[in-house]
């Protein structure tokens, strides 16, 4: 007689290959997928950061091209050019130093005819250019010839790299000389260097602006020898061996963004989005490189667990469904067999199937027992892990409305007594309150279930002063049978955080309960006292509440917020937990701050805005 398992096994064996291919397929799929859509993230960023980079850039450009322009128009530095006499020369120096400091321009200085300098912003300075000769230098053969010319390049005194401005200036009889402002990039570069790397390259691909001083005047495409030659002969670079970048971007004007691999100076290789956008008019382009590694490390990894657990998820019910249809198989196939002998031995061996029908019952009998009885287990187990759950939450629950509860039972109590007094309208109002606060106690618990799910409603502009009104009126019974003082400082009356109001008052309850506590067990030698602080501190608000009672001891402060370690006989350890989870869900932070007496506990939640 056939095995009818064998079917079995080889429907599971396929069902598990199919499993791990399908797996395989959408762990790939959803990498793919999410790597794209990361990617054409990071490349929209990257080109945004790139386009900001440039517009920075072409704003400094700018507000220097207007200097050569207004002093080419300036009649002073026309009638210096005519003139040349030491007085207007000296005047002439001395509004340059000035218009150099005022728009932190490098040096400003005025040629004549020649090329020679005549006045110069860095008069003073004994690297000062008057008297040197610049008629060799391209910015003042161009400007001669064009009437504007610029010119990146050292200088060939400071030895510093700038953009050099240059315009001409006209007179009634021809040219009179040619005015020059340098541009030097530092304070732009040290900006850079604190984001991604960034640098600006000219139409060649010569880096002349980076947050990568190792980067300066490398390439990003091979330089010509002849060009090499040409550019040292103008004593533009230096002795710059123009080395190609590793890196190496499209030349020539902006180009969409793309995944490049190099490795900044002292770090290993690493991935980066590259990103460019152009200048304008001076042909230079702006490069930026975004790391890309935890980005889309992290996008995939996500992408990946997800598809993972749809998979397993999917693979699990599947898996289900195929052993309820292998085990109705199996079940269906046993009992054609059976039937096919009993059919085939009915005549010769009626008494033995008479037995084998009760023996197959009996067993079937003892099978629904079975499954009955692991049914039975299944739902204690449910019906067990329910009880745990409820027990957490009824500890936390009566914990937390403890002090509402109290405050109902003392003005239900005052009630009593008005109603005696036949003051209904007082009694009316103490019954208002008792009903305000059984919709606290509801709320309370609400918010306490929602914590054990982990969620919360979203935080809103709540006021401080009402929160703290609110919480004191659940406390202010038991304040009002001792002699505990309170005072409030508040520096602002309408200040607001992000919050929700009903938690933040159980927060505060629950302090002001621990520090009634702990002024309650106090031998009353000075006057008990609770301080309620409210300051501003840039964008964040501090609620400090602070007792003069005897503090905390050390060891205690250690456990202060771990669950059920308490110091009180009949505490449940749980307070100081859920106001810190409570106030870390508002994005803020409940500490414990030193003070010279008693306690002082400190909520920093941020300012509405």
């Amino acid at each position: 007689m056939p095995n009818p398992t064998r079917p079995i096994v080889r429907r599971w064996a396929a069902f598990f290959g199919v499993c791990i291919v399908v797996l395989g397929v959408a762990l790939w799929g959803a990498g793919e997928v999410a790597e794209r859509r990361a990617t054409a993230e990071l490349a929209r960023q990257a080109q945004a950061s790139a386009a900001l980079h440039a517009a920075v850039l072409r704003s400094e450009l700018a507000k220097h091209r207007s200097l050569p322009f207004v002093l080419a128009q300036d009649p002073d530095v026309a009638q210096v050019l005519r003139a040349a006499d030491a007085r207007g020369i000296d005047a002439l120096n001395r509004k340059l130093e000035t218009l150099s400091g005022g728009t932190r321009a490098a040096v400003i200085y005025v040629l004549n005819a020649k090329g020679m300098t005549i006045a110069a912003s860095n008069w003073r300075e004994p690297t000062s250019f008057v008297g040197s000769d610049y008629s060799f230098r391209p910015y003042f053969r161009d400007a001669k010839s064009a009437g504007v010319a610029e010119l990146f390049a050292l200088g060939t005194v400071s030895r510093r790299p700038g953009l050099f401005m240059s315009r001409r200036i006209d007179g009634p009889d021809g040219m009179l000389g040619v005015v020059v402002v340098k541009v030097e990039f530092e304070a732009l570069e040290a900006d850079w260097s604190a984001a991604e790397p960034a640098f600006a390259a000219d139409p060649r691909g010569v880096i002349l602006v980076t947050s990568i001083p190792q980067w300066r005047f490398s390439t990003l495409a091979p330089l010509p020898q002849t060009e090499q030659q040409r550019l040292r002969a103008e004593h533009r670079f230096g002795e710059a061996p123009f080395t190609l970048l590793d890196t190496r971007p499209a030349v020539g004007g902006a180009r969409p963004p793309r995944l490049t691999t190099t490795a900044l100076p002292g770090q290993p290789p690493a991935r980066y989005m590259a990103a460019s956008a152009d200048l304008g008019a001076s042909g230079w382009t702006v490069f930026t490189l975004t790391p890309t590694g935890s980005i889309l490390s992290g996008a995939v990894a996500g992408a990946r667990a997800v598809a993972l657990l749809v998979g397993l998820t999917v693979c699990g019910l599947a898996g289900a469904l195929l052993r309820w249809r292998s085990q109705a198989s199996l079940r269906t196939a046993r009992q054609e067999a059976a039937r096919a002998e009993l059919e085939a031995r009915v005549e010769e061996r009626t008494a033995e199937l008479r037995k084998s029908n009760r023996r197959l019952t009996i067993e079937m009998e003892e099978r629904r027992r079975a499954e009955a009885h692991v049914h039975l287990m299944r739902d204690e187990l449910v019906q067990s892990n329910k009880l745990a759950t409820l027990g957490q939450i009824a500890a936390g629950v009566a914990h937390e409305i403890n002090q509402p509860v109290a405050a109902i039972r003392a003005y239900a109590d005052n009630a009593l007594i008005f109603l005696d007094r036949a003051d209904s309208d007082t009694a009316r109002n103490n019954l208002g309150l008792i009903a305000g606060l059984t919709d606290r106690i509801g709320l309370i618990t609400d918010e306490l279930r929602a914590f054990a799910r982990k969620t919360s409603a979203p935080a809103g502009p709540v006021a401080v002063r009402e929160a703290i009104d609110g919480a004191l009126l659940l406390v202010g019974p038991r304040l009002r049978q001792t002699s505990v003082r309170v005072v409030r400082r508040e520096a602002d009356e309408e200040a607001l955080v992000m919050a929700e109001r009903f938690r933040l008052e159980q927060v505060l309850v629950n302090l002001l309960q621990n520090a009634l506590e702990a002024l309650e067990a106090l031998d009353w030698t000075t006057d008990p006292e609770i301080a309620i602080q409210v300051t501003s501190r840039r964008s964040q608000i501090r609620i400090a509440i602070a007792d003069n009672g005897p503090g905390l001891a050390p060891q205690a402060a250690k456990t202060l917020f771990t669950p059920f370690a308490t110091t009180k006989p009949r505490g449940l350890g749980l307070g100081l937990v859920i106001s810190r989870d409570i106030v870390a869900e508002f994005g803020g932070e409940l500490a414990l701050e030193p003070a010279q007496t008693g306690a002082r506990f400190v909520i920093s939640l941020p300012k509405a805005r």
